[in-house]
């Protein structure tokens, strides 16, 4: 590793400061105002590449069940399409962001859609469970592509209290995907079968495609970009597992996430299976759900940043999570009795709205110290996500589907390893310590 990225590395101590000049000139100066006066059109590309991850997995949600009985199969083995698709989505980042970080953004992410899209339109087609599997790992590995270069292409962009607006407007219209899509989902079961959904996915995947060619500039110069192969990669990644602190924000982030995607992976059979209720008011809770988490992640946004100090709105995140979290365990363990879908619901609302304080605020801080690597910086927090979602979502179904306490205990646990990470690996008050010292 050449002297100048080991003191990036090292070297960075970048807790919610303004971002300096962009290195390699005018050229890069320029395309970053040129980019940013687009505003909302660059806000809604990203969000929309971003939401291509919940769109893949919650517009499919509503139809498992019926996936397991026109496949033949089981629930546990259908909620392996789901462990496929993260899975895909983890592995993926790893490749995607440091080819982003050599080549530019553009290449790689119309190459990762493209693919995205001829994995969909086979998926539709599979006649088995395990073929589906198959394909759904590859439309995970191609559709890593647009969220690990949406949140690098930020970065590009932005630094600071700046950078973490700008994740919370990307939570905005990344919400709206898992409001959306388990509702088209449920109402496409009206007309056709699970089939009709990856076919859907596909077209979104075109839409895409053909959005970021026209109106995607690159943003990342030639002269901004990482020389070198795979070991000058792998080279980096090791420096930024050396920060304690962004390896402690990865952790939280990551931890985080296996508590969302036991959510996602368990939920349509808790809800509809265990708990009576139709597709469609399975949709509609999941999006309500969706909704909270928009919600708070404006508050934050709007409201919070630059006001109150990022880690400690994190840190009431993370309390706010596993204390929904230790409710839900208690309500379905039966220790409040038969109690019905109103407390479950309620304790759910509460766990998933807290992630607009989390999540957003653990991309921002992680990606804050990395401005010399973000698409490798990108594809670790990304890759952190998706692998705790693929371990998540398979507990959940190691106790078949005929009780909710497995989903509660995964999320409760996670919650508690997210807090862990934060108080014994970030150790954000250290850090406050030392910014004291030095002034």
């Amino acid at each position: 590793m050449s002297r100048h990225t080991k003191e990036a590395i090292t070297g960075s101590k970048r807790l919610q400061g303004a971002r300096p000049p962009a290195k390699g000139g005018r050229g890069a100066a320029d395309g970053g105002r040129s980019l940013r006066r687009t505003g909302l059109l660059v806000t809604f590309i990203l969000g929309a590449l971003a939401a291509v991850p919940p769109m893949s997995m919650d517009m499919y949600l509503p139809a498992l069940p019926e996936v397991t009985r026109a496949l033949g199969s089981t629930a546990t083995t259908v909620q392996l399409t789901l462990t496929a698709c993260l899975a895909g989505m983890a592995l993926g980042q790893l490749v995607v962001g440091p080819m982003s970080d050599k080549w530019g953004r553009r290449r790689p992410l119309l190459a990762g859609l493209l693919a995205y899209v001829v994995a969909a339109v086979i998926c539709a087609f599979a006649p088995s469970a395990e073929v589906l599997i198959g394909f759904r790992l590859l439309q995970g590995l191609a559709g890593s592509a647009g969220i690990v270069i949406a949140r690098a292409v930020v970065r590009d962009l932005y630094d600071g209290l700046a950078m973490a607006r700008f994740f919370s407007s990307l939570l905005l219209i990344s919400s709206i995907a898992p409001i959306v899509a388990p509702v088209i989902g449920g109402q496409v079961l009206h007309f056709t079968d699970w089939r009709g959904i990856f076919l859907i996915l596909a077209g979104i995947g075109v839409a895409l495609t053909l959005l970021v060619w026209r109106r995607l500039p690159e943003t990342l110069p030639p002269e901004r970009r990482q020389p070198g192969g795979v070991r000058g990669a792998l080279w980096i990644m090791r420096g930024l597992f050396a920060d304690r602190v962004f390896t402690g924000y990865l952790m939280t982030n990551g931890f985080t996430y296996g508590a969302l995607f036991s959510y996602i992976a368990a939920s349509p059979f808790v809800i509809q299976d265990i708990y009576g209720a139709s597709p469609q008011t399975f949709s509609l809770l999941f999006g309500l759900n969706s909704l909270g988490l928009m919600i708070v992640g404006q508050i934050n946004g709007k409201i919070l940043v630059g006001r109150v100090r990022l880690d400690k709105a994190l840190g009431c995140g993370l309390a706010v999570l596993a204390l929904a979290g230790v409710v839900l365990l208690l309500v379905t363990g039966g220790v409040f009795g038969d109690v019905g879908t109103v407390p479950l619901a309620a304790s759910l609302f509460v766990m998933i709205s807290a992630l607009g304080l989390i999540l957003p605020n653990t991309n921002a801080l992680a990606m804050m110290r990395t401005p010399h690597a973000a698409g490798s910086a990108s594809a670790l927090v990304g890759t952190s996500c998706f692998v705790m979602g693929a371990v998540a979502s398979s507990l959940v179904g190691i106790a078949g589907k005929e009780t909710a306490v497995p989903m509660a205990a995964v999320q409760l646990g996670s919650a508690l390893a997210a807090i862990a990470s934060f108080v014994g690996v970030c150790r954000p008050w250290r850090d406050r310590a030392a910014e004291k010292t030095e002034h």
